[in-house]
């Protein structure tokens, strides 16, 4: 009979929360729940009761669980999960998931089709990258009435599965998603994710205990289907004291009583325990399911045995492999194990089983003798290999797995090293590492140096720095050359060995992921390490690698490598993200000299060279990247050639998101030297058709900041608050830092100081303060708040303040101030004379939009001092297009240029200023505003009063001075009435009308009450 219970005894607590959390999520209040506890304690019939639930509410259920194989396969869980739903139902249709699709590929095999086309190549997005994908698509599943992951097994899961799930732990808030997910207390990277959930309140945990001896009994008479209330004492004592509480094994000690014939039903349906039959202890379930396949056929013991080798889930294909079964027979037998209750059919492929509980499998192995286990797993395995010579990834961690159980050790290892390298070079290095440990750890002595080369860009890749700076320690000596080189290498000493060149190459792919952790003594001992290798005689393609990375260190304080005039060589850059803007190399005495500088840029440009003849294209993007930076202290011009040749590069060689850092640093030039943005958006639109999310934010940031200066106020604060929270979620902290100062930066060149000094809170909370933003912080953002507030000395100190950072750091951001406003306060405050003006304008930065409107001002106003003044008004009307791409800059400049005017006599300091006055007084910063104003009662002239009605006097008229009334009566002239009517239609007296037409008449510079008529005639339609 059956030995299962058809009801959920107990657990009435967890069966609530459960509740609860459904019904949370169904009111997009979304969270995790994580059932822990023992094997057979009843945590897959709780997450089976709650998906019954959640079915019968309607809500999509996504069902996946962990390899019991011991086999690691990135996502394995997920892709399950996502493939129980979409495997019917089809995925969702939804536009805006149109960005995450490319990143979903990876684990919905439907959009494979609408990854990059060939030529384009595919973007290796981060683990985050996708966890935010697979969040926003678990959003839209339960966007009417929620959606439940359901995942079970988490301690057999991969790591990247496990990062995936920290994301979304931390951020289901608010959301309609429940994530509910089981797993066994066993150390290891899931239980280290629930406990920390646990700590920080993310998420809630059951740990499931043992039925207490009443539940006990419940269970066992709901397994028996007892009716009449009364099992034998003798039974239930046994079942308690034997069975531990757990639900697994009391129904598997009854099934070995039922099946030995100790426990009967008599003809009045009660049950009768026979004397002496005592259930045996729970070791006694290796004995007791021995019995059972005992009792099948020798060939289907045989096919559940060496299942059983193969874990508690098997594919059916691999089973025939091993047993060379054909159809017929296979199945034949796999029916007889599924009807004796041993097997069941597995939902999550069509081609795989699972045994009834996880320790069936183990109970059957120990079952068998050791050395019989061993030759079980020989065989197997080797049926494995000839079948599949080429051993797919997860058939070769199974033979890795079989050859282990049979003893031998280091041919484990070899199949678990392989495996490690096809998992890394698929882009999962957490996976890869785990793989490789393994091997590390089984190798011979002999190999284990070869294992550790293998592991060590896998441990950097996964950001295990630590471990890999410790383990490349441990590697012995290799020879320095083959004892017999001749050919190629003749004039140039001995040909390097293989294990010379792989030991190179090794210590170049160290370094560089030093160096983009900002790590410059490590990166500086892995490129001393890797020269020394070569003796000082690196071939070009060795010595253009390490140069990128000399070529960045160069841009790091402190941490210049040192190398010969002679090494022919290349430079690299670690993907900054510009300034508006990119930083650049540093100026100062702590920073690279002017010689490092033309030292790096030289070998740099040689490195490109080799690295695209010797077929290198992402070292030669490296390079044309580095030079691009460089350049940019020559001209832009020169930038953007390197630029371009980046592109070329990428687009040549199929190097996606090279191809995009192209795009985006392009369009960062384009947007500094003309103020336009089409190439940044251009390149946002690439980089979201790439899947691209973290060059998607970063681009974000930088066209919110762009916004920000074109006075695009509305744009900023859209682009701002829907990528803010997206970035904190993915620790995208590069685009998250720029994104708080685009912020902080709108509420300064708004006014609002209160807004910018708790925006620039967020940015210091964010690390922001010892990031490269620091001169945008300083020149951009609060100088300019200062001049908004009339401080001026404040603005002066902030810049100074910029200007200092500049000094001791490595970073260059042109448009902070140093290359503009710094120069028109100063020429303002007669600090500056021309010759230091002239200094400040020879630079190639002088000539980007943003400095070049600041800087023409402040050449206005020194040619006004020397007394120039038809040159000075020259100048200043050359400034007027800046007002189109930069308002309020342009409208700032033109209020200090004014003052400067009135106190020299030149220009048309009152028409500026009502400009300057008319726009300050729209944008509400009234402290500029009111400055203004007071300058013109300076002048003598007449101050425009601002009453309700303003806004429908035209642009032109109001900047000519032309108040509120002035304008109703001008409207009024359009018919040209005499004083006395308009005194009449506008109850005013015609001494006042008098008054209002003399003044249009000085304001607009008609001659006569004709032209004035004639202008009234010519007022937009509904004036």
């Amino acid at each position: 009979m059956r030995t299962t219970s058809s009801i959920t005894v107990g657990r009435a607590a967890e069966l609530a929360m459960l509740g609860g959390a459904l019904a949370a999520a169904r009111q997009r209040a979304g969270g995790a729940v994580f059932l822990l506890g023992e094997a057979g304690i009843g945590k897959s019939r709780l997450a089976g009761e709650c998906a019954y639930h959640a079915y019968g509410l309607g809500l999509p259920v996504l069902r996946g669980r962990g390899s019991s194989t011991g086999t690691v396969t990135p996502f394995r869980p997920l892709i399950e999960a996502l493939s129980s739903r979409f495997r019917a139902a089809g995925p969702p249709t939804d536009p805006e998931l149109a960005p995450y699709r490319p990143a979903l590929a990876r684990l919905v095999p439907e959009w494979r089709d609408a990854a990059p086309a060939a030529g384009a190549g595919a973007y290796p997005e981060t683990v985050v990258e996708l966890a935010e994908a697979l969040l926003r698509l678990l959003a839209v599943l339960g966007r009417d009435q929620g959606c439940v992951l359901l995942l079970e097994d988490l301690h057999d899961t991969d790591a990247e599965t496990v990062a995936v799930l920290e994301y979304l732990v931390d951020n289901l808030a608010g959301l309609p998603v429940l994530l509910l997910a089981t797993l066994r207390a066993e150390p290891g990277p899931a239980l280290e994710l629930v406990r920390a959930a646990e700590r920080r309140r993310a998420a809630t945990v059951a740990e499931l205990p043992p039925l207490p001896p009443a539940e006990v009994a419940a269970l066992a008479a709901a397994i028996l289907e007892d009716g009449t209330g009364g099992l034998p004492a003798s039974l239930v004592e046994h079942l308690v004291e034997r069975g531990d509480g757990c639900p697994y094994l009391v129904e598997e000690l009854l099934a070995d009583l039922l099946d030995r014939g100790a426990l009967r039903r008599t003809e009045d349906g009660r049950w009768l325990l026979a004397d002496g039959s005592r259930p045996g202890v729970p070791s006694t379930i290796v004995r007791s399911w021995g019995h059972r396949i005992d009792q099948l056929d020798p060939q289907v013991r045989e096919l559940l045995l060496t299942a059983a080798t193969l874990g508690s889930r098997f594919s059916v294909t691999t089973v025939q492999l091993i047993t060379g079964y054909d159809d017929r027979t296979l199945f034949s037998h796999l029916r007889s194990a599924s009807e004796a209750n041993v097997i069941v059919p597995d939902g999550s492929a069509p081609d795989r089983y699972a045994f009834r509980h996880a320790l069936t499998a183990d109970a059957l192995t120990a079952a068998l003798a050791p050395a019989e286990r061993a030759a079980l797993a020989r065989r197997a395995a080797r049926a494995i290999v000839r079948a599949d010579p080429g051993l797919a990834d997860e058939r070769r961690q199974l033979v890795a797995s079989l050859l282990l159980v049979s003893g031998d050790r280091a041919g484990a290892a070899v199949h678990f090293a392989e495996a490690g390298r096809r998992v890394l070079e698929a882009g999962a290095a957490g996976s890869a590492v785990v793989l490789l440990e393994r091997a590390h750890e089984l190798a011979a002595d002999a190999e284990r140096a070869c294992v550790t080369e293998r592991l060590l860009p896998a441990l950097a890749e996964s950001g295990q720095l630590d471990r890999a700076f410790e383990l490349v320690r441990t590697l012995p000596p290799v020879p320095q050359s083959a004892t017999a080189a001749t050919g190629p290498g003749e004039g140039r000493g001995p040909l390097p060995s293989p294990a010379v060149e792989r030991r190179v190459e090794l210590h170049t792919r160290l370094a560089w992921a030093a160096v983009m952790a900002e790590r410059g003594p490590d990166a500086v001992a892995q490129v001393a390490a890797a020269r020394a290798l070569t003796a000082g005689r690196p071939r070009p393609e060795q010595d253009a690698a390490l140069a990128v990375v000399e070529g960045h260190l160069a841009l790091l304080p402190d941490h210049a490598p040192q190398h010969t005039p002679d090494q022919a060589d290349g430079g690299g850059d670690s993907g900054d993200s510009q300034e508006a803007t990119a930083p650049a190399g540093p100026a100062g005495p702590a920073a690279p000299t002017a010689a490092r500088l033309a030292e790096a840029e030289r070998r740099a440009r040689r490195a490109a060279e080799v690295a695209e003849h010797a077929g290198l294209p992402v070292v030669a993007c490296q390079a044309w990247q580095l030079l691009a930076l460089l350049a940019r202290e020559q001209g832009f011009d020169a930038a953007d050639a390197c630029l371009e040749r980046m592109l070329a590069v990428a687009e040549a060689n199929a190097l996606p998101v090279w191809r995009v850092e192209a795009m985006l640093r392009l369009g960062a030039n384009a947007f500094m030297r003309t103020g336009d943005g089409t190439r940044l958006e251009r390149a946002r639109e690439a980089a979201a058709g790439l899947g691209a999310i973290v060059l998607t934010q970063t681009l974000d940031g930088l066209l919110a900041m762009n916004a920000v200066m074109r006075g695009e106020w509305h744009t900023a604060r859209t682009i701002v608050d829907r990528c803010l929270d997206a970035t904190a979620r993915l620790r995208n902290l590069a685009a998250h830092r720029y994104l708080l100062l685009s912020s902080a930066t709108l509420a300064a060149h708004l006014g609002r100081t209160r807004e910018m000094e708790r925006e620039l809170a967020r940015f210091r909370q964010a690390g922001g303060e010892e990031s490269f933003l620091t001169p945008l912080r300083y020149g951009l953002c609060r100088a300019v708040g200062a001049l908004l507030a009339e401080d001026r000395p404040g603005a002066r100190a902030e810049l100074a303040a910029g200007l200092a950072w500049e000094e001791a750091h490595p970073s260059v951001f042109y448009l902070a101030g140093r290359h503009g406003l710094h120069p028109l306060l100063e020429v303002v405050e007669g600090r500056w004379d021309r010759s230091a003006l002239d200094r400040a304008a020879a630079v190639p930065a002088a000539e980007l939009a943003w400095n070049r409107q600041f800087l023409r001002f402040a050449d206005a106003v020194l040619l006004g001092r020397e007394g120039r003044p038809a040159e000075a008004a020259r100048a200043v009307a050359e400034a007027g297009p800046g007002a189109a791409s930069f308002p309020l800059a342009h409208h700032l400049a033109l209020r200090l240029a004014a003052e400067a005017a009135l106190a020299d006599g030149w220009g048309d300091p009152v028409a500026w200023l009502r400009t300057a006055e008319e726009y300050f007084h729209q944008l509400e910063v009234q402290p500029v505003a009111a400055a203004c104003r007071t300058l013109l009662r300076r002048a003598g002239a007449s101050v425009a009063q601002h009453r309700g009605g303003r806004d429908a006097v035209p642009a032109g008229l109001r900047t000519c001075g032309v108040t509120v009334r002035e304008y109703e009566v001008l409207v009024l002239l359009a018919d040209r009435p005499g004083n006395q009517e308009l005194a009449r239609k506008l109850s005013i007296s015609p001494r006042t009308v008098e008054k209002h037409l003399a003044s249009l008449l000085a304001k607009t510079g008609h001659p006569d009450r004709a032209a004035l008529c004639a202008l009234a005639t010519d007022l937009p339609t509904g004036s």
